[in-house]
């Protein structure tokens, strides 16, 4: 019995510690995994602290770690898992490209408590490159792929079920200026146009479905379409994926199959609302993860801002789960320095995301008190990064001082304290 079918018949433990973190009802937790708005990956291999993501949680963040074939560093990757999961990451996907990849996926597991996520399509894909080419692997090097990841402890896994024959067909009358931008939506493209057949994970849905449920990982329906620049987005192609997503997650949950959907890259701040309440509608509160989104395109070097700008207003709208965008986004391979960039702009798109839907302000409150009080002790722990915050403030104020440089005795909220007594 799955996760989602034991939900339908009771409350699984799981649930309960959700609910703890959540500061809502086992019940409530129950009732969205049994209905699919609320899923908790959790491969029993791997077993990982549980996670609520979806209606009723708080909005969660993933972070994005994996070698390339330029940068193979395992030691590198598992100092990003470790250092996202320091600073708050609720999950992490690993994207490795590069190098002995089952040995990189194994350690990782091994490292981190939290959820982690996988692309198998990458690896079946780049395997075949090696050897000859993307388009000459088969269907069963796709599904192997899946039950080895599946069997190494992968909580998620993002499969492009939605490039299809039918969307291809969109993507070919459509005026892109970026094409597709999803390597795993690339691969699958290049195999249906060279081989002639239909997407394996979509003609063979019900065979996922039946992996997904015998090794309890739950599904990422990935976005290979979607928009990768602003001037693309909510764009015929995206929307026809979409479309085939939605018919995806009603599958899944008859299966009893946990299900969310991935979401668009890049748009413009003001098509952000329509494209969480078109997701949320096709794909019936399915809990849905947006890459940023980006709202420029103009800012190499600072994608983590224009994503973390994108992602608050997106979580506000109904988004339930983030994933990271790097200073490095269109760049290079992310540092461990940038991961831990990446996880802390997230986790603050997502807290203030809650805050405007009615989330606790405690912290926000307890932080502004010890201000207050020129408490710098309290605002360290308080704050998400207490290290660079220490750093600054001594490299400045080396003494004892209970101000600040940036107003030093004429500091408002000391003469103001002072007067007030």
């Amino acid at each position: 019995m799955s996760l989602m079918e034991e939900a339908r018949t009771g409350i699984p433990e799981v649930a309960k510690i959700v609910a703890e973190a959540e500061g809502t009802t086992p019940e409530k937790i129950a009732r969205g995994l049994a209905n699919g708005t609320i899923v908790i990956p959790i491969n029993p291999i791997h077993n990982p602290r549980p996670v609520g993501i979806g209606k009723g949680t708080k909005v969660k963040v993933n972070v994005n770690i994996g070698t390339s074939e330029d940068c193979i560093n395992i030691e590198e990757e598992l100092e990003k898992a470790r250092i996202a999961q320091k600073y708050g990451a609720d999950s992490v996907m690993d994207l490795s490209t590069g190098g002995d990849i089952d040995e990189i996926r194994r350690k990782i597991v091994k490292e981190v408590n939290i959820p982690i996520g996988s692309v198998p399509i990458y690896q079946a894909g780049l395997e075949f490159a090696r050897k000859s080419s993307i388009v000459n692997m088969t269907e069963d090097d796709i599904f192997n792929g899946i039950e080895t990841h599946a069997k190494d402890g992968i909580d998620f896994m993002t499969v492009h079920c939605g490039v299809t024959k039918e969307s291809i067909s969109a993507l070919k009358k459509a005026d892109r200026l970026m094409g597709v931008v999803s390597r795993g939506g690339s691969f699958l493209t290049a195999w249906i146009l060279h081989n002639g057949k239909e997407n394996p994970l979509y003609e063979n849905y019900d065979y996922l479905l039946e992996l997904a449920n015998e090794y309890e990982f739950t599904l990422s329906l990935g976005d290979g379409f979607r928009p990768g620049c602003i001037a693309d987005a909510t764009d015929g192609p995206q929307i026809q994926e979409l479309i085939i997503l939605g018919e995806c997650v009603k599958r899944a949950r008859k299966a009893g199959v946990q299900t969310m959907v991935e979401g668009p890259g890049h748009v413009p701040l003001n098509q952000i609302e329509a494209n969480v309440r078109m997701q949320k509608t096709i794909c019936k509160d399915a809990p849905f993860y947006v890459l940023g989104p980006l709202v420029t395109d103009i800012a190499p070097g600072y994608d983590h801002i224009t994503g973390a700008i994108g992602g608050a207003l997106a979580a506000y709208h109904g988004a339930d789960f983030l994933c990271d965008v790097s200073p490095s986004e269109h760049l290079c391979l992310p540092t461990v320095e940038d991961i831990k960039v990446a996880t802390i702009t997230s986790k603050i798109a997502a807290h203030v995301a809650d805050v405007a839907r009615g989330g606790s302000m405690e912290r926000d409150i307890a932080i502004s008190k010890a201000r207050k009080e020129l408490d710098w002790d309290a605002q360290f722990k308080l704050c998400l990064d207490p290290e660079l915050a220490k750093k600054r403030r001594k490299a400045s104020t080396p003494g004892e001082e209970d101000v600040c440089t940036m107003c030093g005795e004429y500091c408002a909220i000391k003469i103001t304290n002072e007067y007030l007594k």
